[in-house]
Formats: structure tokens, C-alpha cells, sequence
């Protein structure tokens, strides 16, 4: 059966400026940056889960998709039509205040939620990720 989820496809508009955004920006670590002829593998992932990689997908015509499907994706994308995830923190509101002055765009300040404390982040290409702290046991 299977074990566990390993690898998830955010796709990008740039690959360099995503890998900027999610390791210099984020903190993120690059795990594969790799060039097979026009093809770029370029995975990071957050320093403390070595065992999740983020494939920073370019958005672009091939195997997969089409250049009609590839333009649609990329409007699609770009006009932050699409939830990558949630990203778990221990303190939401100061990576919400250092993210900030970082240039990181946010839906709004973090707010209080059955969950958590949450706020919502895009990144350089236009896709959210919940950024979120869970609420602390007692």
C-alpha cells in the first residue's frame, strides 16, 4: 500500500525567481536542481522535513500539456486562482511580520480560527499557501 506522499507540483511562472522566493524568501532548502536537455527538476523543501519535496514546475507547453492548456494554467496561476496547501508554523505572526518586510504578499493579517491562527500567503507566481499555526494543547 501506499507509504506516504513524497513530492507535490506547485507550478511556476520562473523557476529562478520561484527558487528565490521559496529558499532566500522562505527559508526553504533546494533538494534537486537539475537540467535534462530543456528540462529543469528543480525541487526545495522546508529545512525541518527532509521527506517532502516541492517540484517547482515551470509552466510550459509538453508532454503533459499543450500550449492552449499551458496559457490557461498560467492565467490561471498568475491571477491566484490556486490553493497549493498550508504551511505549519510555530508562531504566525512573526513570520507574517518578517515575510512582510521580506516584500510577501498577504491576503491579510494573521486571524484566530477553529484551527488555528492563520493567514494566507502568494507566492512569486501567484499561487496561496495557508500559513498556520496550530492551536497549542492543554
Amino acid at each position: 500500500m501506499i507509504q506516504k506522499l513524497s513530492h507535490v507540483t506547485v507550478y511556476v511562472t520562473d523557476q529562478d525567481r520561484a527558487k528565490d522566493f521559496y529558499v532566500g524568501t522562505l527559508g526553504f532548502e533546494v533538494r534537486t536542481d537539475a537540467t535534462m536537455g530543456p528540462f529543469r527538476w528543480l525541487t526545495v523543501g522546508p529545512k525541518g522535513q527532509p521527506d517532502l519535496e516541492l517540484i517547482l514546475m515551470k509552466i510550459a507547453p509538453g508532454p503533459m500539456m499543450d500550449e492552449a492548456a499551458a496559457n490557461q494554467l498560467r492565467a490561471l496561476v498568475e491571477k491566484g486562482g490556486l490553493g497549493c496547501g498550508v504551511l505549519e508554523t510555530a508562531d504566525v505572526r512573526r513570520d507574517y511580520e518578517e515575510l512582510s518586510r521580506k516584500g510577501v504578499r498577504f491576503s491579510g493579517p494573521p486571524e484566530e480560527r477553529p484551527y488555528g491562527i492563520e493567514t494566507v500567503l502568494r507566492d512569486d507566481s501567484g499561487n496561496w499557501f495557508s500559513l498556520c499555526q496550530r492551536p497549542s494543547s492543554k
